[in-house]
């Protein structure tokens, strides 16, 4: 008889397969609460390593870390009506505390552009007090009726950065930097991301801004999804929160600001966008384990020489991990170590202690080879550096392979419904056809040039509309 599957395969039932990965792989399991999830170790693991990268990229920017309360008052929201109306059917409200009723409601933090105004309001004084660059890793609650571990949780973990500026111009550059120079390359270098960096739609910008940059990822069922965004604010809520400047010409100014945000929802997107019918498959360069030695049987040599290997690939800068569980069929430890994604197994039975050499098998092309373990620590850091790039290959040939040049709408949602993206000039689309796109749950995720860089303006002339359906 045929063995049963450890996950359900992508093409028989992709929402499933997810499901199997993100449990199996334990990487988080469901909240008590409806819509809230445990992150379980191995998954907060992959968020301590995107939250440090993230973290040093937006420090080289000048911003700086603090935070705010998670409970907001709910008159807050209420000075920038866009803002409220935007968040409202998400929000979380506390009415009582202490076992009495509280004199003001209380918001649960959805994002915090309302709390930090008030805030920005009164450290800005001058001129001199700008640019404020600041940032906060924080969690957030949203209250979801259609939760998905990762990609859609009531509560969620993410960086939230807040600046105020003296100008539209060093604001509006200022979020483009965050866009392309910290979340685009941290996506791509680092997570091997394929992303499309484009500009939201008016009826898909954030509550509240002028513009929305967003990024976008083909997942494996070619449905997209949006990845992080970087806002201008322009003074939407400078105005509401009287957040102003005395000016090196003594008069007062209102502020131009911006804030941007990325979560834990990049986790979903690393399982969907690399993940295969054996498991995750882990970015090198993102993986808190970059290697693991396996001993094959509880040989003492054996046992001996795993460690042996182990330390040299530390001293060699490799993240490893020795794995002498030979209590535990070696079988059930190779498939759980291809499960977790780990980018590289080097497995030593006596065998291969006698020949000299380990099994190397590669989780992201595939495949085992023997090889000399006095190679192995000059061997490996080149090993993974070609995969972190074939990841990434692998991503961008299938975002270009299955986005098709359309133009009527019937078309983008035909390209839509068969598992694939669709470019459609935005004269020829417009706002009516965004609507009607919107019947068939497609969705336009961002307009790019005719080249595919960041447009200046939502009109711009040659703008294209990139469309899918998305999670």
């Amino acid at each position: 008889m045929a063995k049963t599957p450890v996950l359900t395969p992508q093409a028989e039932d992709f929402p499933r397969w997810y499901q199997d990965i993100v449990s199996k792989a334990e990487l988080a399991d469901n909240g008590p609460v409806r819509g809230t999830m445990v992150i379980r170790p191995y998954g907060y693991g992959l968020w301590e390593r995107m939250q440090q990268d993230m973290d040093a990229r937006i420090k080289e920017t000048g911003t700086q870390n603090a935070y705010f309360p998670l409970l907001i008052p709910q008159s807050y929201l209420h000075k920038e009506a866009e803002h409220v109306e935007g968040f409202a059917p998400e929000l979380a409200v506390v009415t009582h505390g202490g076992g009495k009723e509280l004199e003001e409601p209380a918001v649960v933090r959805p994002t915090s552009e309302m709390i930090i105004n008030e805030y920005f309001a009164k450290w800005v004084q001058s001129y001199r007090d700008l640019p404020l660059l600041i940032n906060q890793w924080a969690n957030v609650v949203r209250w979801e009726l259609r939760p998905r571990l990762f990609l859609r949780t009531t509560e969620f973990l993410w960086q939230e950065g807040h600046t105020a500026h003296a100008t539209y111009e060093e604001a509006r550059d200022f979020a483009a930097r965050i866009h392309r120079h910290v979340y685009a390359d941290f996506m791509q270098d680092v997570l091997a991301m394929d992303v499309v960096l484009g500009r939201k739609t008016a009826k898909e910008r954030f509550a509240g801004a002028i513009n929305t940059l967003t990024l976008e990822g083909m997942m494996g069922d070619g449905k997209a999804l949006q990845l992080g965004t970087s806002h201008e604010l322009g003074q939407n809520f400078a105005r509401a929160f009287h957040t102003q400047y005395l000016s090196k010409e003594g008069k007062q100014e209102l502020v131009w600001q911006t804030s941007w945000g990325s979560t834990t929802r990049m986790i979903g997107a690393l399982v969907m966008m690399h993940g295969d019918d054996n498991g995750l498959r882990i970015p090198p360069r993102l993986a808190p384990t970059q290697v693991v030695v396996l001993a094959i049987k509880g040989d003492d040599a054996v046992l001996a020489k795993v460690h042996e290997i182990g330390g040299a690939l530390e001293a060699a800068g490799i993240r490893v991990h020795v794995d002498d569980r030979t209590d535990t069929p070696f079988g059930r430890r190779a498939v759980d170590w291809e499960l977790k994604g780990v980018p590289v197994r080097v497995e030593i039975g006596p065998r291969d202690l006698e020949n000299g050499t380990a099994m190397l098998a590669r989780r992201i092309p595939g495949g085992k080879e023997p090889v000399a373990v006095e190679a192995l620590a000059t061997l490996l850091p080149t090993v993974l550096e070609e995969d972190q790039a074939l990841l990434l290959k692998q991503a961008r040939e299938r975002r270009e392979s299955r986005t098709t040049d359309v133009t009527t709408v019937d078309e983008a949602v035909e390209a839509a419904a068969s598992g694939g993206w669709a470019r459609i000039p935005w004269a020829t689309l417009g706002e009516a056809g965004e609507a009607a796109l919107a019947e068939h749950s497609v969705s336009v995720r961002c307009l790019v040039t005719e080249d595919g860089a960041v447009p200046d303006a939502d009109d711009a002339a040659g703008n294209v509309a990139v469309v899918a359906r998305a999670y």
